[in-house]
């Protein structure tokens, strides 16, 4: 009996590294084919137009990673979708599908572009630092309701959160026109905020900040979360089982609410980096929908932390070079938005089907019995 004891476990580190080359090549197969088909619908038309898809695609890839200063400007569009890309992740790991990130990440740009404007005269970390926890609990607040109406009485995330994103777009837009408006903007716009809250750029004068290394620090610390912890294995369980989980008794409601809370959070805290890192103030458009996009990141990474950050800067590749290759060919103006589009349907399709085929064998099984 000692023996097999030690076999298996000097067997183990074998197998969990065996299991996680299998995870990792799963995920990068499962998010390779929304990708091609994208590549192919865009390559269609671009053809249909009188374009050479592969010259579009080679200009795409060179405005994105050319040299230094393309790279930065990428890596500053990734930076909102890292922070989104986890928010959806943890939410989703429970089996929980919000879609209420937008809204939190649009009420932490608010909050943090009001309190910014305010901290002037505070040292510079004390003054980011207090900044971007009030963005974050802003991001929270804005997803209690939905949390406690899933946990508490069952009702539908998905609807509650997404009607929850109306609702608080429209709150801030209306607090900046009514309390917030900077005196001779036309447009619906905060003060800046004080140059001692501003992240200070990574590579002057450049857009990457400090921001892109603060949602490092949140993909690893959800890594960390999801393998380490207990409530992060609680996450597991109740996303692969919530009738099972329940029965063994592991906290359900717990886990659901802390689950769209968490995201709220996490949307918060990138809302506040956005305002305080690139934008410096609340405007009328301030999410470029960073929270749906985030929800295509999260489904086409497999919730895996590294495919968060690859396609993060994937899509942030695409945000960052298409505007600038538009200046120089031809090319539909909306191009980029068919190629997201494309990756996020099939990135959705690629997630749910396999899961409702499941189901589907699952009520013909119990026909047949």
């Amino acid at each position: 009996m000692t023996e097999l004891r030690t076999a298996s476990v000097d067997a183990s580190p074998a197998s969990r590294a065996g299991t996680a080359s299998a995870r990792i090549l799963t995920a990068v197969q499962a998010a390779g084919l929304p990708i091609a088909i994208a590549l192919l619908v865009g390559g269609i038309v671009l053809a249909v137009t009188g374009n050479n898809p592969f010259v579009i695609y080679g200009m795409l890839v060179r405005e994105s990673f050319g040299d230094i200063n393309r790279i930065d400007a990428t890596l500053a569009a990734a930076t909102p979708l890292l922070f989104t890309g986890v928010a959806a992740a943890f939410a989703y790991r429970a089996g929980v599908f919000t879609v209420g990130v937008e809204g939190s990440f649009v009420l932490g740009g608010l909050t943090a572009a009001v309190v910014g404007s305010s901290v002037g005269g505070l040292p510079p970390v004390l003054a980011v630092v207090l900044t971007l926890v009030a963005a974050t609990a802003a991001g929270g607040l804005a997803a209690v309701i939905p949390a406690l109406l899933r946990a508490r009485w069952a009702v539908d995330e998905v609807v509650t959160t997404l009607m929850f994103n109306f609702i608080v777009i429209g709150v801030a837009s209306w607090s900046v026109q009514s309390f917030f408006q900077q005196r001779g903007q036309a447009n619906s716009a905060t003060a800046y905020v004080a140059p001692a809250a501003e992240l200070p750029p990574l590579n002057p004068p450049n857009q990457a900040n400090v921001g892109l290394i603060i949602a490092i620090v949140v993909v690893v610390g959800y890594a960390i979360w999801m393998r380490r912890s207990v409530l992060g294995f609680e996450f597991r369980a109740v996303g692969s089982a919530p009738r099972f989980s329940l029965a063994q008794g592991l906290r359900v409601r717990l886990v659901v609410f802390v689950a769209i809370v968490g995201a709220g959070l996490i949307g918060g805290l990138g809302g506040g980096a956005h305002a305080l890192g690139i934008v410096h103030r609340y405007t009328s458009g301030f999410s470029a929908s960073f929270g749906f996009t985030g929800i295509a990141i999260a489904l086409l990474a497999r919730f895996n932390p590294i495919g968060i950050v690859v396609g993060a800067i994937l899509f942030g590749a695409l945000n960052s070079a298409g505007s600038t290759v538009q200046l120089f060919v031809n090319i539909p103006i909306q191009l980029i938005d068919i190629l997201q589009g494309t990756v996020m349907v099939f990135a959705v399709a690629s997630f749910a089907i396999p899961r409702f085929m499941k189901r589907a064998r699952r009520g013909a099984g119990r026909d047949d019995a």
